[in-house]
């Protein structure tokens, strides 16, 4: 195929050749079919070939033309920019965490751990049992974690267990 020729075309001609040779007793299955088209395109579609075998996409002969006829409006649009394929993972719900860009950016240190609404009047501190503070506000989970400082212990297993909480 030349450059800049209709996708469309060259694959229907590929396909026709496919079944030349099946007609001749040399049949061919779809993965080395598939293979065949795509090693035929020209040097544009590079990026398109790359993205269809990491992604070990399984189509016919009819969907890849398709799809490649997709990747050829794409790129008639947009130029030499390159045409990416993405599908959904393979994973349990994996998902990635995107920035919404407001400028804003979260306070560290000691800023982080105040409660947003207030003191909590409805739930009950994990350390003592008694409502209307959390264990990280409370009066006697502060005093025990300024002994063990005091005497180098940690309290209920880390160190750290405050900052975390």
């Amino acid at each position: 195929m030349s450059e800049g020729s209709p996708v469309g075309a060259h694959v229907i001609k590929m396909k026709c050749c496919i079944q030349t040779l099946e007609k001749l007793g040399f049949p061919l299955n779809d993965e080395l079919a598939i293979d065949i088209v795509l090693q035929s395109l020209p040097d544009s579609f590079s990026q398109f070939i790359q993205n269809f075998n990491m992604n070990e996409i399984e189509k016919t002969l009819p969907q890849l033309l398709g799809m490649l006829r997709t990747a050829e409006g794409y790129m008639k649009k947009g130029g030499s920019k390159s045409v990416l394929m993405v599908r959904e993972a393979k994973g349990k719900g994996k998902k990635v965490a995107t920035s919404k860009g407001n400028g804003k950016t979260k306070p560290k240190g000691k800023e982080a751990l105040q409660p947003k609404g207030g003191i909590s009047k409805d739930g009950k501190c994990f350390h003592c049992g008694k409502t209307g503070h959390r264990k990280r506000n409370c009066p006697i989970y502060l005093e025990d974690v300024k002994k063990a400082k005091a005497v180098g212990a940690s309290v209920s297993g880390t160190a750290h267990e405050k900052d975390s909480s």
